[in-house]
């Protein structure tokens, strides 16, 4: 079984003075496009450093997830600490997941250049960071999505079957 952990950093949210929605949006968007059987291992909490550093620890170690996705932190604000804490418990960064995202995302919105999500590799775990907004995740994933399962194979994960719509890209077939 894929576990794949939905981490969603808000203060707001995780006090609740509002409701998450980058969870439902990353279940929904993952459910759609994931075939292999999986569960989604799921954190709501507050954009606190040493928060979200134990809880990436706790989903990748203890949990055994093979795929992290967390939701907000990463824009310019003094709250915003999610790429900080992911850069801190990865062994290597993935800069291109960073730039793919936000050249597909400054299409759309110039103020995509604040956006600091990066990805990394803790140990047998892709760590990938997101911005917040459901429509924000969608676009980000859809550039980047189809990388996700041979980048996971080449670190000994397991591998992840998609639906043919991502069109995922395998170097090693021939």
């Amino acid at each position: 079984m894929l576990r794949i952990g939905l981490i969603a950093a808000s203060d707001r949210a995780s006090t609740g003075v509002y409701e998450d929605r980058g969870t439902p949006a990353l279940r929904e968007y993952l459910g759609a496009r994931i075939t292999t059987p999986h569960e989604f291992v799921e954190r709501l909490i507050a954009d606190d450093y040493f928060t979200i550093t134990g809880t990436l620890i706790d989903l990748a170690d203890n949990e055994h997830c093979s795929l992290i996705f967390t939701t907000g932190g990463t824009g310019p604000s003094p709250r915003d600490v999610t790429p900080e804490a992911t850069e801190s418990v990865v062994q290597k960064v993935l800069p291109g997941f960073g730039e793919v995202m936000r050249r597909v995302s400054y299409n759309i919105v110039p103020t995509a250049i604040l956006s600091r999500q990066i990805a990394g590799i803790r140990d047998t775990c892709l760590i990938v960071n997101l911005p917040g907004k459901p429509s924000a995740i969608a676009e980000c994933l859809d550039a980047v999505m189809a990388a996700i399962p041979d980048c996971v194979a080449t670190f000994g994960g397991p591998t992840i079957e998609m639906v043919p719509e991502v069109g995922v890209f395998n170097p090693h077939s021939s």
